[in-house]
């Protein structure tokens, strides 16, 4: 007689039924450091008010302006992101029969996801008043313009320089010239510097209005148009140092809250103290 036998893989029979993520606990830790994360960032609003002064020699200088607020972006980040991450480790559901290393993994992986889920709501609430602060900055500053410049379309400029005379008169309409020179800079001076054919034109109309020499005029307009272009390299570094600060504490808060999480299911299970 001739008996069958049947071998069944080792570790088949005692891998878990429960899924490896716990939703619920990554949801609410994501949502407790979106609040903690608002939380912050309206303190922080209040104290750059308060260190901020219009006057001359008075607050803090623009330098440690900066620096100050790309350090507390990192402080929201990991504060924020350390209680997410340790609320989404401690709130998820005990796993039965899984290896500790495995565990470790899961519960980085937890702390990790509610950050990233923290961040991408985030974006996603803070997009709508952003664009609601930019279209209201863009429309006080079209409210501030002249009705010509505030209606100007993208081939005006052409039709500005077909109907350019010669010799721009004295007097007439101030605020047909206003516009007319704000969209000559706002089209000219986006390669850095202003055409010859439109600097010469907005020297003759500046020294016809003002009553100055052409000498006066062209100086008045290098010194407007190095104001501009240093007004605008200006913005192009802050804008660069507020992106770098931004990654940093965004790499840092990822870290936190995964790191968090560890400790957090560390101590769900009783086994904290034998991990470290």
């Amino acid at each position: 007689m001739i008996d069958t036998v049947v071998v069944t893989p080792a570790g088949g029979s005692d891998e878990p039924s429960t899924a490896g993520v716990s939703w619920p606990a990554v949801a609410a830790g994501a949502t407790v450091s979106l609040a903690l994360t608002l939380v912050l960032i309206a303190f922080g609003t209040g104290l750059g008010l308060s260190v901020v002064s219009p006057w001359g020699n008075s607050g803090a200088s623009a330098t440690t302006f900066k620096i100050t607020t790309g350090l507390y972006l990192v402080v929201i980040a990991m504060l924020s992101s350390s209680v997410g991450g340790y609320l989404a480790g401690r709130l998820r559901s005990r796993w039965i029969g899984v290896h500790t290393d495995e565990v470790y993994f899961r519960d980085t992986a937890h702390g990790f996801l509610a950050w990233a889920f923290a961040t991408v709501l985030g974006a996603i609430l803070l997009a709508a008043p952003a664009s609601t602060i930019l279209g209201g900055t863009a429309s006080g500053v079209s409210a501030g313009a002249t009705s010509a410049a505030a209606q100007s379309g993208p081939v005006d400029a052409y039709v500005d320089t077909l109907l350019r005379p010669n010799t721009p008169a004295p007097t007439g309409d101030a605020n047909a010239s206003r516009g007319e020179i704000s969209r000559i800079f706002a089209s000219s001076l986006r390669g850095g510097e202003l055409k010859a054919a439109d600097r010469s034109y907005v020297v003759k109309v500046i020294a016809a209005r003002n009553g100055l020499s052409e000498a006066e005029a062209d100086k008045r307009v290098t010194e407007v148009v190095n104001d501009a272009k240093s007004a605008a390299d200006a913005a192009r570094k802050a804008a660069m140092q507020l992106a770098f600060w931004l990654t940093a504490s965004l790499l840092i808060g990822a870290f936190s809250a995964s790191l968090a999480a560890t400790e957090g299911g560390g101590l769900r299970d009783g086994t904290w103290k034998r991990r470290r």
